[in-house]
């Protein structure tokens, strides 16, 4: 039998997680913030807290999501604060229970890291640095390679292709991301990719009372350069962030070597994400929770939006081409 997530009584979810941990639990099954995946707060008869999630289908398949592990794996073997998956009864870490992938962790909590001097953007590049050692020990094989190639052309041809643009804004569209395309894969050319958070900004990075840092949410690792852990975390666009790529850079390299020609993709890299998050939203229109939370997706209006802002940024990278013989960092 095959669940959906709409099947995910708390009676459901306790059985998961009780026979894949050989364990009791209490009758807690809290749910937690989480529009991709199903993510619930459990309590053990004996013991702390955990915390189960149930993957969204048709997004990663178990390789994938192995990937992700392992490289939680990696980092917390080199002993960074990461909250890396619980073995299961089977000795893996990733469960099945009525054709949904689960996995279970420990609950970690913490407050967003606060910036108040140099040191604390020292401090982000430092950990950023240390995950990035363990991510180049080796490759995920089965993640997406973050090339304009590989994964930014796919998208544009999905929001072309299925229909989601009036003519009009079809064409402006086309337009903007076929020149920011052509940007992109003259400077991708020769860019080391490797395994990365993907996603690290500073919501991601959590501070821990007497602790320090911790970094959460590994979903969307990839194999991808460098600078996309690095733009993330920055303030504003690259030529208003001086002062913080250099001082995260300072604490980066005391871990890992950093190329800075890659400093050269941060407002490409920019477009490609916008392009991303435009390409994902069109693959969960029909979802419930995403009409509810997204009501305008789609419209005219929107696209407008949409494209002034691709535009927009368009012109940042133009800006970026200019200054970059000029040494802006």
């Amino acid at each position: 039998m095959n669940a959906s997530f709409d099947d995910l009584t708390p009676d459901r979810i306790l059985d998961a997680v009780e026979a894949g941990m050989d364990c009791s639990l209490t009758g807690l099954t809290a749910p937690l913030p989480s529009y991709i995946n199903r993510v619930y707060e459990l309590q053990p008869v004996e013991g702390e807290r955990l915390i189960a999630k149930f993957y969204r289908p048709g997004r990663w398949d178990r390789a994938a999501l192995q990937d992700e592990h392992d490289f939680v794996l990696d980092c917390a073997a080199e002993e960074i604060p990461v909250v890396a998956p619980l073995a299961l009864a089977s000795g893996e870490t990733i469960g099945e229970y009525e054709g949904l992938l689960y996995s279970v962790f420990p609950k970690r909590s913490g407050r967003e890291m606060a910036l108040h001097d140099n040191e604390g953007w020292r401090r982000l590049g430092g950990l950023v640095g240390r995950i990035h050692l363990a991510g180049a020990e080796r490759d995920a094989e089965n993640r997406l390679h973050m090339h304009p190639e590989t994964t930014t052309i796919p998208e544009i041809d999905r929001l072309l292709g299925g229909g989601f643009l009036s003519r009009q804004q079809a064409g402006r569209f086309k337009e903007v991301t076929g020149r920011i395309v052509d940007i992109a894969l003259r400077e991708f050319q020769g860019v080391e990719l490797q395994r990365i958070h993907g996603d690290c900004h500073r919501a991601n990075i959590l501070e821990r009372p007497g602790e320090g840092l911790m970094v959460i949410d590994f979903d969307d690792m990839v194999m991808g350069p460098a600078v996309q852990d690095i733009w993330l975390l920055q303030p504003g666009h690259a030529n208003q962030s001086r002062h913080e790529i250099n001082l995260i850079l300072e604490g980066y390299e005391q871990f890992m070597d950093f190329d800075d020609r890659q400093l050269r993709l941060v407002e490409i890299l920019r477009a490609m994400r916008i392009i991303y998050f435009l390409s994902w939203c069109s693959t969960q229109i029909d979802d419930f929770k995403f009409q509810s939370n997204f009501p305008d997706w789609g419209s005219d209006g929107f696209w407008q939006r949409e494209v002034a802002d691709l535009e927009h940024q368009y012109h940042a990278i133009l800006r970026d081409e200019r200054l970059k013989g000029g040494g802006i960092f």
